[in-house]
């Protein structure tokens, strides 16, 4: 029976009990803990340099009362590039392709932005609404395009983290079926299709770990925009 390629990303379940949460728990099992000693190992001394590298690139142009969310960026960068990492290896689920997931992470975050943005400086916020110099008769419809542009920025952050992926995996099958299938027609073909799989397979762990920066940085910089 021919299965449907979408079939890969419905929520799996295991005696009732839905495997994604087992998958949204993986990740803080992987890395192991620092600890207060004054030589580690080399695991935890890389873990350790990653993580000071990506913070002070993150925080280096937000102001000082952004550094607050270093440590929820960090963990989020982590989170992300590990899920979607572990999507990569066979028979196992990608949670980052659900809308649902990736939408949950990015709302809350970008309205948390917003908040604090009108809580401490209202008119600086505001001020994004409206370009200085508009024209008196664009005032009304900049305003529209400009509170549009700002209420569709958690969709574009789930949207683009969910097709990406989505379509990165789907390749990968066809182009795996497509090697499967020619294999006994013709191995040459099979060979050559079976090369472009694993150079699609790297791309697709450089994509996975882009998108996972690319969402933490547009949320630092709509914080950026908002401190």
């Amino acid at each position: 029976m021919m299965l449907n390629f979408f079939d890969q990303f419905m929520s799996p379940t295991f005696l009732g009990l839905p495997l994604i949460v087992v998958s949204l728990t993986a990740p803080w099992a992987l890395y192991p803990q620092p600890t207060a000693r004054w030589l580690n190992n080399r695991l935890i001394t890389l873990q350790s340099w990653f993580i000071n590298r990506f913070t002070q690139q993150i925080f280096l142009p937000i102001s000082t009362p952004g550094h607050k969310w270093a440590l929820m960026l960090t963990s989020l960068m982590l989170f992300l590039i590990t899920l979607n990492m572990l999507g990569l290896l066979p028979y196992t689920f990608t949670p980052t392709t659900q809308l649902s997931l990736n939408m949950a992470l990015a709302v809350p975050l970008w309205l948390a932005t917003i908040i604090i943005g009108m809580r401490n400086q209202p008119t600086h916020a505001l001020g994004h609404l409206l370009p200085e110099g508009t024209p008196t008769l664009l005032i009304p419809i900049l305003i529209i395009i400009e509170t549009i542009s700002l209420f569709i920025r958690p969709l574009a952050l789930g949207v683009r983290l969910t097709a990406n992926l989505t379509a990165g995996h789907l390749l990968i099958q066809l182009i795996a079926t497509a090697a499967f299938v020619l294999l006994p027609l013709m191995p040459t073909v099979a060979l050559l299709t079976t090369a472009l799989l694993f150079m699609l397979t790297l791309l697709e762990v450089a994509v996975a770990m882009i998108q996972a920066y690319v969402f933490v940085l547009l949320l630092s910089l709509y914080l950026q925009e908002n401190v």
